[in-house]
């Protein structure tokens, strides 16, 4: 679980290629229960500074998620929309792998 975390976090800045649905899910599953624990211990300051650290490994896993399911990152917009882009983002996100060629990663 720790490995999928620390992986997000080394490629902070690859927007390209592509992220497992455990490589994603488990990213997020780490960062709520840091949230959790954050807030549990009541430190908001530490939790929002950790939020920030993070903002920018969750929208390259993100990305990389989209690319997987042969989708572009840009569908990270659909989330503007109030409850159905939601509804479309996460069904996107639990989409299985679409392997093969695929036109958002390099080398295929």
């Amino acid at each position: 679980m720790f490995d999928y975390y620390m992986t997000c976090l080394k490629k902070y800045v690859d927007f390209s290629g592509r992220a497992t649905r455990s490589e994603y899910w488990y990213f997020v599953l780490v960062n709520f229960l840091i949230g959790l624990v954050l807030a549990l211990v009541n430190l908001d300051l530490l939790g929002s500074i950790y939020q920030l650290f993070v903002l920018i490994p969750g929208l390259a896993v993100f990305w990389r998620r989209m690319h997987d399911t042969n989708r572009s990152g840009a569908n990270f917009f659909w989330l503007f929309l109030p409850i159905i882009g939601l509804i479309i983002v996460l069904i996107y996100l639990i989409s299985p792998t679409k392997s093969g060629e695929n036109k958002y990663v390099k080398g295929n």
